[in-house]
């Protein structure tokens, strides 16, 4: 039986739609956690699709919060190569509307900011460079993205303090 998200020492959330081609790095990224990475109880693997939001929420509205949060994420900025993985400062993140996100933009940044000033929790947030992104809908990752989710999973593994299979 699972337990609910607030009783876990840690979250990895992977953000992310499969439909729309790389844009599913996050929940690619779960899936390979799941099937090849040997993860604690105390670790909560979530493929929390587009529903981000709705999970900073319950945890900010939580009395036990998690000691550390990951999110994985999908982005498409310049001056970076497609498969390339980053950390992304929330401080830095400076999105075209602060309380709302589009799919292919960073999660709910006012709520991430607001738990990182607000709480002790270690929050991260690791992102992969897309190829591109579709207009219509394309199930499956480009090659570079696709050959950037063990090497993600390996990081976070290394972030958790595991080592990697």
């Amino acid at each position: 039986m699972l337990k609910p998200i607030f009783e876990y020492d840690c979250l990895v959330l992977g953000c992310g739609n499969p439909l729309i081609g790389d844009d599913g790095f996050g929940p690619a990224v779960i899936q390979y956690l799941e099937e090849h990475h040997q993860i604690p109880d105390t670790i909560a693997t979530i493929d929390c699709g587009t529903s981000i939001r709705e999970l900073l929420f319950d945890i900010l509205l939580s009395p036990r919060k998690p000691c550390k949060i990951i999110i994985i994420d999908a982005t498409s900025s310049s001056g970076f190569t497609a498969g390339e993985i980053r950390e992304i400062n929330i401080d830095q993140i400076q999105p075209e509307k602060i309380c709302d996100f589009s799919l292919h933009q960073f999660p709910t940044t006012n709520m991430l900011k607001e738990l990182k000033e607000e709480s002790p929790i270690d929050l991260k947030v690791f992102v992969v460079q897309v190829t591109t992104l579709p207009d219509e809908v394309t199930v499956g990752l480009s090659e570079p993205v696709q050959s950037a989710v063990p090497r993600m999973c390996a990081r976070i593994m290394e972030e958790i303090g595991l080592t990697p299979i």
